[in-house]
């Protein structure tokens, strides 16, 4: 577990260094799990695509997510006035991303799910 944590924060942190040298506007972590998910894409030609040790602690993690949102429940407490004060931009950039995250899941299932019967009417 501590080898697969390592390796996690290791990406992070590649990620965290590529955001901040390239100056680039996304944060480090998201960056650090790009390059993550296409290490695995790499290694997905091979029989197991994914470690075990990193797949159990993935687990275990997902496990405990919930004590993830601790901190974001406290800083809501703190800045609630902030919040209250800034709701109407606070809401339409909660709306507007909802659907859009909602649209660009829509058009990538339909065009999986397009090139997945092609391939099984070939």
């Amino acid at each position: 577990m501590i080898a697969a944590l390592t390796w996690l924060l290791l990406y992070q942190l590649t990620g965290e260094i590529l955001a901040h040298v390239l100056a680039l506007p996304v944060p480090g972590p998201v960056i650090g799990m790009a390059l993550l998910f296409l290490t695995l894409v790499v290694r997905g030609q091979s029989e197991r695509p994914i470690p075990k040790a990193l797949e159990q602690t993935a687990s275990t993690l997902l496990q405990h997510l919930s004590l993830l949102f601790v901190p974001a429940g406290t800083g809501v407490m703190l800045y609630l006035q902030l919040i209250v004060d800034e709701w109407l931009p606070i809401s339409v950039a909660l709306v507007v991303s909802t659907l859009g995250a909602m649209t660009v899941t829509a058009l990538i299932l339909r065009v999986m799910t397009h090139k997945k019967s092609g391939a099984d009417h070939a």
